[in-house]
Parts: structure tokens; sequence; C-alpha cells
């Protein structure tokens, strides 16, 4: 649905404030634990002693509890020099600057273990991103990965899903216009809003993947909770809450 229509009711029934945020809200569950759900107790042990990457770090939340945790060479990469400043400053106040560094890019082979959380749906280019992070590793580097919403979820337009689904019943002409009434950043497309969003589904992240440098270890398609009951292969794509695997590079 697009049009004057849309917008009508999109702006009537959804009106939002100029304090709303693109950003998918925080887990309720801490980053590490968030981690050691997925590799298990084994792995996140002789995590402690590997070179760890946390790409796209942003404000270095995940960095720095991983450095809390005991990691003991943790390493946040971020394009973006505002909110790297931000990250040491909040490490030298967490009193882990000895272990926690924070840059803009890194040399090939600079990592174990490469750490991407709530990302991959908002890359511009996922591909070229897998790449990167692919020239980071060693033969046998591990990747981690865990994002989510992906696109068919209820709410995998973040913003652009007022109710479930919006994202998907209107048209992004219509749900951009909408969303200027209360973002004055110019955005146009889904992917011009802050974070970027580009429509990342399970089949094209696995398409991406098998096309790429990396083997599968591990994939978890975790259902929403309320509707696991209905979650199956056949239903993934609508019902999944976030993706979780592991990454090996060949």
């Amino acid at each position: 649905m697009g049009g004057r229509v849309a917008y009508w009711f999109l702006s009537h029934f959804f009106p939002r404030s100029r304090t709303v945020s693109d950003s998918r809200g925080a887990h309720l569950i801490r980053y590490p634990q968030r981690l050691r759900k997925i590799i298990g107790d084994r792995q996140w042990d002789l995590l402690k002693s590997q070179r760890v990457v946390d790409f796209g770090c942003g404000h270095g939340d995940g960095a720095i509890d991983l450095a809390m945790e005991g990691c003991q060479n943790v390493v946040g990469i971020d394009i973006r020099h505002s909110v790297l400043d931000h990250a040491l400053q909040r490490a030298s106040e967490a009193g882990v600057l000895d272990r926690c560094q924070f840059v803009t890019h890194l040399p090939a082979g600079s990592a174990d273990v490469v750490i991407s959380m709530d990302a991959f749906e908002h890359f511009d280019d996922p591909k070229e991103i897998l790449q990167t992070i692919a020239n980071l590793l060693p033969s046998g580097g591990q990747v981690i990965v865990s994002f989510g919403p992906t696109w068919y979820h209820p709410r995998g337009g973040h913003l652009f899903s007022p109710f479930p689904w919006a994202h998907l019943l209107f048209s992004e002409s219509s749900l951009c216009r909408w969303r200027r009434d209360f973002r004055d950043d110019g955005a146009i497309t889904f992917a011009d809003v802050d974070g970027g969003l580009n429509q990342m589904t399970i089949a094209r992240f696995e398409q991406m993947v098998h096309n790429g440098p990396f083997d599968v270890e591990l994939m978890i398609a975790r259902p929403i909770h309320l509707l696991r009951r209905l979650h199956c292969r056949s239903t993934r794509e609508f019902l999944t809450s976030v993706v979780d695997c592991i990454l090996v590079k060949r």
C-alpha cells in the first residue's frame, strides 16, 4: 500500500515523537552472556586468551564487557571516530584500557575471533563486510554472528514496523514519508536511516555465507518465544527472532 492513503493511515494512527530512535533496543541479555549462549562455556574460556575483534563496536559496550569478563586482548573496530572517542573514554572509566582498544581499521590477520552482534541487518554491503572480516582472520579463524530481527520478522522493519509486518504492507516511500514527520535527516529509503537497514533475510544471509570464504560450524534460527511451536523450516523467515551462527574461515 502506498500513496496518500498509506501516509494518512500511518500519520493518523501511529504519530511519533521526534525523540524516537531508529535503532533496535538493547537486548535484555548482556553481551558476554549472549556470546556464551552461542559458543558454550568451553570455547568461552578459550576466548579469554585469544585476539578478539568486536566488529562494528559502536560505543564499545560489547568490547568493554568482554574485557571486564576476562578477555585479555579485545579490539573494537568502527568507522565512526565519534563513537570510538566515546568508547575510549568509557574503557578508561571501566579500567580496561590495558586490554581493550578501539580503532577504525586493522591489518590482515589481526584476529583469532571476530564477533558481530546486531549488525548484519544494518550493513550497507554485508557481502563486502563478510570479506573484510575474513581478511582479519587466519585460516581456521572464527566469526561469531548474532543478528535480528530479520526482514520478515513481525518487527523486521525496526522503526518502520509500528505494528507487526507494517514494513511489508506499506511502500518504502510511504513509510519514509511518515518517518520524516518526526526525523529530519532526509532519509528517502530504508538504507538511508541512521544505522542503515538492508532488508536482510535468513535465506539471503545463508546464500551470502555459502558464496563466501567461510564454512558454517553452527547456525541457529531462534524462534519468537510465544510462537515457538509454529516455528519450522517453512515459517522461520516470519517467526525467527535472532539468527546465531559460528563461521570458520577456510
